[in-house]
């Protein structure tokens, strides 16, 4: 409970009666419950700033009233005058005791709380080891097939680059052209007759300049 318990001081004190029977019950209340009319209004109040702790019900006033009602008046003057005695008192009243009840109650529910994720934390620290495991293995395999496929395909562009291809064409012209010489001179010992000799040179000499113009082509196109 935040709020406190309002007691007299003074010659309310002095005049206090056994049964409180002529106690106000509006004095027990906040300004904001007093009709503005029977107060004048003062500068803490108009500029809506309260100086007053948190204050109880009607309902929970009217049962502290009904507690103290049930007091003498040296049980009231000891109440004024003794801070254990006033701390007993406001300890025993049901209001108090069922907020005391609810704050045990958190307290013990925070307190399991902060228990079953104590409890956890190896569990906690184990999966992160595992998923700290499971990312390293998995980046180093991918980490490797990324380089083979680099090496992939600076092989591929080193097999397939203008310059690489221009080579090969011209390697293949000077094996065309060496054919043609063989074949003629096949022609030349008589290994071979005429006819067949006219269709395989004139096969030959096609693939030849067809591969020499490509291979011109490419020269003067700035390959």
């Amino acid at each position: 409970m935040s709020w406190m318990l309002p007691f007299f001081g003074g010659n309310q004190q002095q005049q206090a009666h056994p049964n409180l029977q002529e106690i106000p019950t509006q004095s027990w209340y906040p300004s904001s419950v007093v009709s503005s009319s029977s107060r004048p209004t003062t500068p803490a109040s108009s500029s809506g700033v309260s100086t007053h702790h948190a204050q109880p019900s009607p309902a929970e006033a009217a049962g502290v009233i009904a507690c103290l009602k049930e007091k003498s008046v040296d049980e009231l003057r000891k109440l004024l005058n003794d801070k254990e005695a006033y701390n007993a008192f406001f300890n025993s009243l049901e209001q108090v005791k069922i907020q005391n009840n609810l704050r045990d109650e958190l307290r013990k529910e925070t307190v399991q709380l902060a228990k079953e994720n104590l409890e956890k934390e190896p569990q906690i620290l184990e999966l992160r080891n595992q998923c700290t495991i499971i990312r390293t293995t998995e980046l180093a395999a991918a980490q490797e097939k990324l380089a083979e496929l680099e090496t992939q395909k600076e092989e591929t562009l080193k097999t397939y680059s203008p310059s690489v291809l221009l080579e090969k064409l011209h390697a293949s012209m000077i094996k065309v052209e060496e054919e043609s010489e063989a074949l003629h001179r096949q022609l030349l010992v008589k290994e071979i007759d005429l006819a067949t000799f006219v269709q395989k040179y004139k096969k030959l000499r096609n693939t030849y300049h067809r591969r020499a113009l490509i291979h011109l082509a490419a020269k003067t196109s700035g390959f």
